[in-house]
């Protein structure tokens, strides 16, 4: 008799345990990040994480006249490091670029300096608020000159884009290219 009786002593020997074993489980999710959460972070850190990051350049006052809200000489070093190879930068702006009078007008951040004593330019679109405050993002693209043989390089433009470099002067064996680096860390605190 106590032969029939040992399956149902294991069952619920078995029953038993799993029962006292249950509330020591963790249901959270702990132990697998997120997709695209590099530090397993969920929420609202993540998503402030990826968000791009704007700073405060500069204002457009009356008659169009730029306000730097920084220093050009914190903006210099700030091309520079982003850079990263060397380049001196001498000279930071803000340039307004507008293709026709109606056109709504498009504003850039620019530095230009030297590498080895060959002309190197980078520029950064600005995003204009209702304000007339001039952010940059770290989403914005970075357009960069590297020269060759030029003294000067420009930035060309069609419809408040650039889309090109030409030379100031047209000599034998001398350029000016343009790469296009889609973010950049400009005014992030290094």
């Amino acid at each position: 008799m106590l032969r029939s009786f040992r399956p149902f002593w294991r069952l619920l020997l078995a029953a038993g345990l799993l029962t006292a074993s249950l509330p020591a489980c963790e249901t959270t999710k702990r132990g697998f990040p997120e997709l695209g959460s590099p530090d397993g972070e969920t929420g609202e850190a993540s998503r402030r994480r990826r968000e791009p990051t704007s700073k405060l350049v500069a204002s457009v006052g009356d008659r169009g006249l730029i306000k730097y809200e920084m220093p050009r000489e914190q903006l210099a070093l700030a091309f520079s490091r982003q850079f990263g190879d060397g380049t001196s930068i001498d000279k930071t702006m803000v340039r307004k670029v507008q293709g026709k009078p109606k056109d709504p007008a498009m504003y850039y951040l620019v530095g230009l300096g030297l590498r080895n004593g060959m002309f190197r330019g980078m520029a950064l679109p600005l995003n204009l608020t209702t304000d007339n405050d001039l952010y940059l993002s770290t989403s914005a693209s970075r357009y960069i000159i590297n020269g060759v043989g030029c003294t000067f390089c420009f930035f060309n433009f069609e419809n408040n884009d650039i889309v090109g470099t030409s030379c100031e002067e047209n000599t034998g064996g001398s350029s000016c290219d343009l790469r296009v680096e889609e973010t950049n860390t400009l005014l992030l605190n290094r």
